[in-house]
């Protein structure tokens, strides 16, 4: 049985509790908030201990893994301080602000030797995995282009979604959709971006990124759409012999309505596919890498890095106005 601490009890961290919860082979056994009542609340869901100190849960020795699910900002000092203390560590995404923070994570699960795996979603849902196995397998000739976006309100004064920590969109936002592109097209050549700037920085932003042999990909993302305008999320895949476009649109608080197609010589049609809970198939994967059971190489911390590369790229073409080229 894997033993878990799970740092954080805001709407993340009551996802992994649930996720846990009926989780062979792992046990949540502590919860850290600096709020007691939050943390007891979210400890309830998993039958854990609450806590108010983390470094207890860092530096409890029955404890395994620890599950940071804490703001960006803070990731960095906890992910390093549970890796120092010999704990196989679960990061959720956004990973890191900046490229120093993220190098200095790596580097420090180098050092101990223990698993650093962060939550990129998009390999886990249900959809995106299919797009990945068509790219792969061919059976629809070469991948042509990618495009992806994910439209809110959160920057919005008055938006329900608004939180204080929250960045700006290129590392709030775009970190998923530059993921799931590196995980089908790899590194492009260069990236350029551009946005519609607030007071307080961009507001909605697109980057395109153009690959050698001629394909492209676009991410656009925003956090000015109207409050009444519920969160959207999609991609559409251009293949050689057929297109797949998926939408997930997130009203009130149940799960998304989501909808997967694809169109061919022969017309369009949904895509059937065994829609999972995506928290739970990562978390499920981290807790078999822990257990040595599972290539942690599909959630490593390297893959984190690279969307960290596209969206600090997209930042620096918008500072610079011009293209940037990665390497």
């Amino acid at each position: 049985m894997i033993r878990i601490g799970l740092l954080g009890a805001g709407a993340m961290g009551k996802v992994h509790a649930l996720a846990y919860a009926g989780m062979p082979g792992a046990k949540v056994v502590g919860v850290y908030s600096r709020e007691a009542a939050r943390a007891a609340a979210v400890a309830a869901m998993c039958g854990a201990e609450a806590c108010t100190d983390a470094a207890l849960l860092i530096h409890d020795p029955d404890i395994d893994a620890i599950d940071v699910c804490l703001p960006t900002p803070v990731h960095a000092e906890h992910v390093i301080a549970a890796l120092r203390a010999g704990k196989d560590v679960f990061c959720e995404t956004p990973f890191a602000l900046c490229l120093r923070d993220a190098y200095e994570m790596q580097e420090a699960a180098r050092e101990a030797n223990r698993l650093l795996q962060v939550g990129l979603l998009m390999r886990s849902v249900a959809a995106h995995q299919h797009v990945k196995h068509a790219t792969d397998s061919g059976s629809h000739g070469g991948l042509l282009s990618v495009a992806a976006w994910r439209l809110g309100s959160y920057l919005q004064p008055e938006s329900p979604g608004r939180k204080a920590h929250y960045g700006e969109p290129s590392i709030e936002l775009m970190t998923f959709d530059f993921d799931f592109i590196h995980w089908l097209m790899g590194r492009p050549t260069t990236l350029s971006a551009s946005a519609v700037q607030t007071a307080n920085g961009p507001g909605e932003l697109s980057t395109l990124l153009n690959y050698e042999d001629g394909r492209h990909a676009t991410v656009t993302a925003s956090g000015l759409m109207p409050v009444g305008f519920p969160f959207t999320a999609g991609f559409r895949a251009l293949f050689e012999r057929a297109v797949f476009e998926h939408s997930s649109v997130f009203d009130k608080d149940g799960p998304p309505t989501s909808h997967f197609t694809m169109a061919d010589e022969s017309g369009p049609r949904p895509v059937a596919i065994q829609d999972r809970n995506p928290y739970q198939v990562e978390l499920q994967r981290f807790i078999e890498c822990v257990a040595g059971v599972a290539d942690p190489g599909l959630l490593a911390v390297e893959q984190a890095i690279e969307a960290l590369v596209f969206s600090t790229a997209t930042r620096m073409s918008l500072e610079d106005k011009r293209p940037i080229e990665i390497d």
